[in-house]
């Protein structure tokens, strides 16, 4: 009787413990994501672990940099800080990285016209090749259509006679 009241209680510690292991382990992330604002400036913001993830979207656990990150980013916004300001505060921290899509200026500016380009030059090279292969085809079928087949008169003196035969009957 005394061995199940103690194994009881020990169940009961182990099952607290481990409760609130969980609960301090998941407030800084519950935390550093609660406001929608913060959530919204967060998409443009890359996650600094190296996994390639919106910092929002970065679902490693443990990642010793999104955890971080949002926490100083919720801050900023709570003290009401500009968007424009807090993102350059990021940039001047890990550099342009950081950033999800490159900004729209200098070189980077290649980023954003280079797929509309090569999407035109494409588009272009496909209709010239089409046309191309339209103005052949019609050549081919003119040059089979003048073909000239030569006959001798004897072939077509036999052919003459055969076919008179042939009707004849």
């Amino acid at each position: 009787m005394v061995h199940s009241k103690i194994n009881s209680r020990f169940g009961v510690a182990i099952a607290a413990v481990t409760l609130v292991a969980v609960g301090i382990a998941a407030i800084p992330v519950a935390w550093a994501q609660q406001t929608d604002h913060a959530k919204k400036l967060g998409m443009k913001l890359m996650c600094m672990c190296g996994c390639g993830q919106v910092l929002v979207q970065c679902n490693h656990i443990n990642c010793p940099s999104s955890a971080p990150m949002l926490k100083e980013l919720d801050e900023r916004i709570a003290r009401g800080e500009a968007d424009d300001l807090v993102t350059q505060d990021f940039i001047q921290e890990y550099g342009v990285a950081v950033l999800s899509s490159p900004p729209n200026t200098g070189f980077n500016r290649v980023a954003w016209i280079l797929p509309g380009f090569a999407f035109a030059m494409g588009l272009g090279i496909v209709v010239l090749v089409i046309q191309h292969w339209r103005k052949r085809i019609p050549a081919a079928q003119e040059k089979s259509s003048k073909r000239e087949i030569k006959v001798s008169e004897e072939m077509l003196a036999r052919a003459r006679e055969q076919s008179r035969r042939e009707t004849e009957d």
